[in-house]
């Protein structure tokens, strides 16, 4: 059992930053793929951006919302994975959650394990 806590969200200002962080409590994480996802007050959830395990060629993707604006990086000394929200805007207001599959490929990359989630409200 693999068990995630998100930490870092917050309010922001549009234009602002935040970075969030998917951390576990033992090396494991580092074998996952980590997914980080968002849900909005009534929509559906959606993916945000996928890193590879430890063991793969460091592919990262993003979904098109947030492509140039965030960024997704592994701390593998400190089992965490981190993401990076530059340029924000309130659409990316959201409940944000990491979790930890076998792999970032694929339309929808299977994930095993979630976290409870962290709130982002980007708002003036």
């Amino acid at each position: 059992q693999l068990q995630l806590v998100e930490s870092g969200g917050g309010f922001v200002e549009p234009g602002g930053s935040l970075r969030l962080s998917c951390t576990a409590a033992t090396f494991t994480l580092n074998y996952y793929a980590i997914g980080w996802f968002r849900q909005a007050p009534g929509k559906e959830r959606e993916g945000v951006s996928c890193i590879s395990d430890i063991n793969s060629d460091g592919y990262s993707d993003y979904a098109d919302s947030v492509k140039g604006r965030f960024t997704t990086s592994r701390d593998n000394a400190k089992f965490t994975v981190y993401l990076q929200m530059d340029r924000m805007i309130p659409e990316d207001t959201a409940m944000y959650y990491c979790a930890a599959g076998p792999s970032c490929h694929g339309t929808q990359p299977r994930m095993d394990y979630w976290g409870h989630g962290t709130l982002v409200n980007v708002s003036a």
